[in-house]
């Protein structure tokens, strides 16, 4: 019985510990407020398209730059956004690979991403 005892107080000591580390994440925003963001005074941002080359052909957001979610590493990422701290605006077709994509960026340590979904629901111009 104390066995069991011990066993159960080791494990909720372990549950129950505090960590320091800030947890790697992105921020998930709309639309709108990315296209707020894009019109605002800060012109320091990437706006990512994370698809395919085809798709990006077929219709981008006016200055998306194309990084597809499979090709995404330290190279590339440094290749299209060199600063760790420029604000990123990722998006794809429906908003699953850029989900994909945001977090593998702040994985390699952008601290300023924001992930808005897919181009599908973008209710605003696109170009080819």
């Amino acid at each position: 019985m104390k066995k069991w005892i011990y066993i159960l107080l080791l494990l909720l000591l372990t549950g129950c510990r505090m960590t320091t580390e800030e947890p790697v994440g992105y921020q998930q925003i709309k639309a709108e407020e990315a296209k707020q963001m894009m019109e605002g005074e800060n012109k320091d941002f990437v706006i990512l398209d994370v698809r395919e080359q085809e798709e990006y052909d077929e219709g981008h957001i006016p200055g998306a730059v194309l990084l597809p979610v499979g090709m995404i590493d330290e190279d590339t990422a440094t290749g299209v956004i060199p600063e760790k701290d420029t604000v990123v605006l990722v998006y794809c077709r429906s908003g699953n690979r850029s989900k994909t994509a945001a977090k593998a960026l702040a994985e390699l340590g952008y601290t300023r991403v924001y992930e808005f979904g897919g181009i599908k629901d973008w209710p605003y111009e696109t170009e080819k």
